[in-house]
Formats: C-alpha cells, structure tokens, sequence
C-alpha cells in the first residue's frame, strides 16, 4: 500500500518486505509518513512475534497439558502479527487523504465548506489505523496473560519485551486518535474511537501486570 506525500510528491511505501534499515530511513526523512503512527503498528507486531515465539518454544511432551492453550497463542499470535503489519501501511495511506484533504482550494465559501468536509472526513479515516492497533493490543494483551504462567521459563524474559512493546503501541496509538478525534464532526464516529481511547490505560496497567509477574518470576 503506498500513501503518497502531498507537499513533496513523494511516495510512500511500507511493505512487508521492506528492510529495517529502509524503513527507519524513511521514518527519519522530513516527510510526514511513515511517523509514530507506523511506528506504534509496528511495536503491536514486533509484540505479536516476541509472543509467537514464546509459544512455539512451549510445545513438545513437556508441555502436553497446555497444548491447546499454546496453539491458540500460536495462531493468534501470527493473525495479529499480519494485522499488525498491515496497518502500517494503511497508516500511511491514511495520512495522506488527510494531506490530500488539506490540499483542497478553499478560495471561495463553497471550496472552503467542501474542503472542511474532506478533512473531517479524511480524519475520520485517518483515525482508524491507530484505533486498531489499541485493539489489536488488547487482543495480544489476552494472549501474554494467557502464555505468561505456562511459557517456558528459558524464553519467558521475552514476555516482558513483548509486553512493553504492547505498552509502546497502545500508548503511542492514543494521541494519534485522540489528536484526530479534535477535528472529526461525525458524533457517532467521535463517540467510538473516543471509547477506543479510554481504554488504554486498562491496557497499560495489564502490560505492567505482565511484565512484573514475569520479573518476579525469574529474579526471586
């Protein structure tokens, strides 16, 4: 998915198979996308990868009793990861509708009145991408509290990244809606991703829950 950059006529891209270093080149550029958005998606799927892996080392005879619990990590935990990823690119390329919004004339009453009506729009849409990265947190927050008392003690450390990498995603993901939600006119619109808001905190005492119940676990 490609978002193109309205002031400068660059292109976008936020691929899957994008290098690491591609992508932390393109973040650090004075261009408006990629930016903490992306960013805050790809900490949800870094999170969901970390949990993946954890599970995948809680298989085999040892782990016999919990298989089902594991599997459904497992799955889980890569469906995330692939929406996760996903929504980096759709960040982007919501951003620039915003950016094309903007870009609209707005010499006249009836440009300036469509023009507002784009970006309100636009803002409603560009709202979306980090609303589901929240949501997509509060669903691998279910996975570590489900992993965390049978994960393999040897990888378990890893929980604890994967946990503040779910804190970093939701906490970012909240200032990008909270900061859309200012210009959005849609009530029911405001009205739900302000829920979607008001839930991180929630989400952020759990990851904290997490990541001291496995510290306490490996340094007693």
């Amino acid at each position: 998915m490609t978002a193109r950059d309205e002031t400068t006529g660059r292109d976008e891209t936020t691929g899957r198979d994008e290098t690491i270093g591609t992508f932390l080149e393109k973040i650090a550029a004075k261009t408006p996308a990629p930016a903490g958005g992306a960013v805050a998606a790809l900490s949800g799927a870094q999170a969901a990868a970390l949990i993946g892996m954890v599970a995948r080392y809680t298989t085999g005879p040892k782990y016999a009793d919990v298989a089902q619990t594991v599997e459904r990590v497992i799955r889980d935990a890569d469906e995330l990861r692939a929406e996760c990823t996903d929504l980096i690119a759709a960040d982007a390329a919501a951003f620039g509708s915003v950016a094309a919004a903007y870009a609209l004339p707005k010499d006249t009453a009836e440009h300036q009145a469509a023009r507002s009506a784009a970006i309100a729009a636009a803002l409603v849409t560009a709202a979306k991408p980090p609303a589901e990265v929240i949501a997509a947190a509060g669903r691998l927050l279910d996975l570590a509290e489900a992993l965390r008392p049978v994960g393999n003690r040897t990888v378990l450390g890893d929980l604890v990244a994967a946990a503040e990498a779910i804190r970093a995603a939701a906490a970012s993901s909240r200032i990008f809606v909270q900061v859309n939600l200012a210009g959005i006119t849609d009530t029911a619109a405001c009205e739900r991703y302000g829920e979607v808001a008001g839930q991180v905190d929630t989400l952020l005492a759990r990851a904290d829950t997490v990541s001291a119940a496995v510290r306490a676990d490996l340094l007693r």
